[in-house]
């Protein structure tokens, strides 16, 4: 029999996948079943292990068998479902430390709008606010070698600052108008990582909170805010998932107990090798009795939406916004030798009425976004599709259905009013994110002594932000209508002030209250905007 050459590199994968699930079997299932039950399962594979052993007794060269694994195990979980997951090393190092809520570091968050990263926020307590770093320092060397002007992708900049704690990195920073570089030795240390992006009072008694992922901390993160809000007069909270991607379970369950009562299920879990294990609210919650409101979109999964599903399926609360990615597989890690892992899918997720969260898997399963957006759904919620053989009841009576995602209460389309011509070219060009940049340097002193939202509005007002961008615009040739700046302008001058808010100490707390303005899913939540069902 003659193969060509391009029939071995397409064999390849096939045969060296199973190298990796007979590891799985081997290593995974054994402590669970018998040796004859492993037998059996093993068994199916003969046909590909009897390839595999004619290779290894005939092919005419070595193989490198590391490599080919390597390359073959993503190959063999894309044919088992979308989220089931192979991670190297140092992607399973990276994965972990984001859910962790920590990682090693020097503690700055910083952007890169003109080819040079600026330090956006010093981490407080952090390793370079001990060292004197400053928000608006321009990175330029790291440990002698030039990061700046020399189109280095953002990942490399992060890898060449992040390193073992204790350890020590050189940063050269060009500060202000000074040609001068700073040189400063930053003593890495554990860096927390935060999962409230904001929390805040609305006015008296409306709060608002963003949770942007779920993580090791997000219970902790949220009670403390809560606690502070509450304090502050709460009465009726806005949880914010839009884009939070999910993360760990037991922080979805804690968080959803915090708001229902006693008995109430919150989510159930089941496969065909797990049996169906519910999760129920122990009544201990200190937030049963707060008016509710969840914010969704299509962003928003796994975690996001077992809590919205929780809130929703027992009559809590008030979904708003659209309706979610649907993500609702259970993945089991599974860690090998070598420290590179798997996250394997072993069970789905169902709300309390029985819905499956997770969305049917199709060839446009990876565009299902840009599937909604062609068909309308983004904009209309007459354009979501229901299935009326997945229609099921919550035990007030609220029609709620399956198929995958949460779909909410309340719909409140994407907001395209403002988008003109000028609008898009002015963002593809980063016009408002580079001046924000230059007027924090020239607003500097200004700005770091604004310790509260009311300051810092009254300033930004003071400084004639349009008229600075207009002139900003049209020194690079671009100067809209008035009926586009009549469409637009709001939106850019609101982007403007929310971003200089960043370089301010108030941080997040400035940019998010600020960014509100043109938010039409927070305005509607609020009571102030119109949704379109």
């Amino acid at each position: 029999m003659n193969f060509t050459e391009g029939t071995r590199r397409g064999l390849w994968p096939a045969v060296a996948a199973i190298l990796f699930v007979m590891l799985i079997l081997t290593r995974y299932c054994d402590s669970t079943l018998s040796r004859r039950e492993l037998q059996i399962k093993a068994g199916k594979w003969d046909k590909l292990m009897l390839i595999l052993g004619e290779i290894d007794r005939n092919y005419v060269d070595s193989v490198d068998y590391a490599g080919i694994t390597e390359e073959a195990i993503p190959l063999l979980l894309e044919r088992l479902d979308p989220h089931s997951l192979y991670l190297p090393p140092q992607e399973l190092k990276s994965a972990e430390e984001e859910l962790q809520g920590n990682f090693d570091g020097i503690g700055i968050q910083f952007n890169v709008p003109n080819d040079t990263a600026i330090v956006i926020q010093v981490i407080p307590g952090g390793p370079s606010e001990r060292a004197g770093v400053l928000s608006g320092d321009r990175i330029v060397e790291v440990d002698g070698r030039r990061v700046a002007g020399v189109k280095l992708d953002q990942d490399s900049l992060v890898s060449m600052l992040r390193g073992r704690s204790g350890s020590t990195v050189n940063v050269g920073f060009k500060r202000g108008s000074s040609n001068n570089l700073l040189k400063i030795d930053i003593k890495r240390d554990k860096i927390p990582v935060k999962s409230v992006d904001v929390s805040y009072m609305v006015d008296d008694t409306l709060a608002y909170l963003k949770l942007s992922k779920f993580t090791r901390t997000s219970h902790k993160e949220v009670s403390e805010s809560l606690e502070k809000l509450k304090s502050d007069g709460m009465k009726c909270l806005i949880i914010d998932l839009r884009g939070n991607t999910g993360g760990y379970l037991d922080q979805a369950l804690m968080l959803s107990n915090e708001f229902l009562d006693r008995g109430s299920l919150i989510v159930y879990m089941e496969g065909l090798h797990r049996k169906r294990e519910d999760y129920f609210a122990d009544g201990r919650g200190r937030y049963r009795d707060i008016c509710l409101k969840i914010l969704i979109d299509e962003g928003s999964a796994s975690s996001s939406e077992i809590l919205a599903g929780a809130i929703q399926d027992n009559d809590r609360g008030e979904i708003i916004g659209r309706r979610s990615f649907g993500k609702g597989l259970v993945q089991e890690p599974i860690y090998f030798s070598d420290k590179s892992g798997l996250r394997l899918t072993v069970a789905r997720f169902y709300t309390p009425s029985g819905r499956s969260i997770q969305k049917p898997y199709s060839k446009d399963y990876r565009n299902d976004i840009m599937e909604r957006y062609r068909h309308g759904e983004l904009t209309s919620a007459d354009s979501i599709k229901q299935n009326d053989t997945l229609k099921y009841k919550t035990p007030k009576g609220k029609i709620v259905y399956g198929g995958g995602g949460i779909t909410p209460d309340l719909f409140v389309p994407l907001d395209t009013a403002g988008i003109t011509n000028f609008l898009i070219k002015s963002n593809e060009r980063g016009l408002v994110f580079r001046l924000s940049s230059e007027l924090a340097d020239i607003y500097r002193s200004q700005l770091r002594n604004i310790n509260n939202l009311q300051d810092l509005k009254k300033f930004l007002n003071s400084i004639d932000i349009e008229r600075k961008f207009l002139e900003y615009a049209a020194s690079r040739n671009l100067v809209p209508t008035k009926e586009e700046w009549a469409l637009s302008g709001k939106i850019i001058v609101t982007q403007l002030k929310a971003l200089l808010g960043r370089y301010s100490p108030l941080d997040d707390n400035a940019y998010y209250p600020i960014i509100s303005d043109i938010d039409n899913v927070i305005q509607v939540a609020s009571g102030r905007g119109l949704t379109v069902q």
